[in-house]
């Protein structure tokens, strides 16, 4: 059965969400405690101590507000802005010689956070249209602005802005990342299935279409009608190649259908029973004398690959070729070694056949030794044979595993 592969996307956006909520908390302390210790500068700190006190409740029940994107509409946002140009107006009134000695708003660097989530809401536009009102109400709040009421409106702008472009940013690589994981879980999940129709469909239509051109009359046309099927499935599953490959006779794969037990999935599986099931008259399988245990799925996709490669010998070197399965147990990998007496495989081959839709080695060989995050290599000499070497490590858990 297909594993569907799932995508975890975590926003980038929620450690900055975090940071505004302690960010407003803490500003609000710092707004409160301002006041008690200046306190006796103020002509009516009743108004402070009213706008206070609502800042306090406002800050404090609105936090499930500003803890995510959701929470933080725009509705919100008006209202919050609202709260701090209210209390940069209130100042004067609060305190008559605010405007004289340049000192700070009631709300203080509280007011920053409100333009904040501006920024990690909207982006940079937003920002620079709540920090504008911000400059705006701090420049009628003084009257004759000073040059630090000035630099400190130009600051709250600028960083404002910065940060929502950054948030942009943000938002756009998290998209594309998120995209590449779609792509890839889908990209794999076809090569899992070409290797699935590699070792059974396909195989199964060579033959047929082998056999029909041998025996002729009407089975001909049947091996015809099944060699067409066969490039037409090949073609699909390498993934829409427009090129057109014809399968000959020669070139024609021999089915070898197996029933072969599957181990069990509650506990590691001896790779030694599943490979020794290739071992035949012509096929000399060697092996530790201790169980080779690997995870179930893993075992399961390195005799998948070992079958791919003993169908390779068979399809090129012919049925009188011999082979050799080396099964090596060390202490952090499993290597097997599939060897033949074959004629070699010609420089460039593998490139070709893969061009061509052949995804033997491709997708059912190296395929599945890159899943289980292993590595097949493979050595070949015309007139010496071929030597296929798979590594896998010895944590390696499969697809089913994962």
């Amino acid at each position: 059965m297909a594993r569907r592969e799932r995508v975890v996307r975590m926003s980038v956006e929620q450690p900055l969400w975090r940071a505004l909520t302690a960010y407003r908390v803490l500003t609000m302390g710092y707004a409160v405690l301002l006041f008690v210790f200046t306190r006796d500068q103020f002509e009516r700190p009743w108004v402070a101590v009213g706008f206070l006190a609502a800042l306090s409740v406002w800050t404090l029940a609105t936090l499930p507000k500003v803890a995510g994107a959701a929470g933080c509409t725009t509705r919100f946002l008006v209202a919050d802005l609202t709260v701090a140009l209210t209390g940069i107006m209130l100042t004067p009134l609060a305190d008559v010689h605010a405007q004289s000695f340049d000192g700070p708003t009631l709300p203080s660097i509280w007011t920053a956070g409100s333009v904040l989530a501006y920024a990690i809401k909207g982006g940079w536009r937003w920002a620079a249209f709540a920090s504008s009102l911000v400059a705006v109400a701090n420049i009628v709040e003084r009257g004759d602005p000073s040059r630090d009421t000035l630099h400190n409106v130009l600051l709250v702008w600028v960083a404002s802005i910065a940060i929502g472009y950054v948030v942009e940013v943000a938002r756009a690589s998290e998209r594309t990342l998120a995209r590449a994981l779609e792509i890839e879980a889908a990209t794999r999940e076809r090569e899992r299935l070409a290797r699935d129709i590699h070792d059974s469909v396909l195989q199964v239509l060579a033959m047929v279409q082998r056999r029909g051109t041998a025996l002729g009359g009407e089975a001909a046309e049947l091996g015809r009608m099944a060699g067409e099927q066969e490039v037409a499935l090949r073609t699909l599953v390498a993934g829409g190649l427009t090129r057109t490959s014809h399968v000959s006779e020669d070139e024609s794969l021999g089915a070898v259908v197996r029933e072969v037990e599957e181990p069990d999935d509650d506990g590691p599986a001896d790779l030694r029973a599943l490979l020794a099931r290739h071992a035949g008259a012509r096929v000399t399988f060697s092996e530790p004398g201790t169980p080779v245990l690997l995870a179930p799925a893993a075992a399961r996709e390195l005799a998948a690959a070992v079958g791919a490669a003993l169908d390779n010998v068979r399809r090129h070197a012919g049925e009188a070729a011999r082979a050799w399965i080396l099964l090596e147990d060390w202490p952090d990998e499993v290597i097997v070694t599939v060897r033949d007496d074959g004629p070699g495989i010609p420089e460039g081959r593998l490139a070709q056949a893969e061009g061509e839709g052949r995804l033997g080695v491709a997708q059912s060989i190296r395929g599945r030794l890159r899943d289980l995050g292993g590595s097949a290599e493979l050595i070949s000499v015309p007139g010496q044979g071929t030597e296929v070497e798979l590594k896998v490590p010895r944590d390696a858990r499969g697809k089913a595993g994962k």
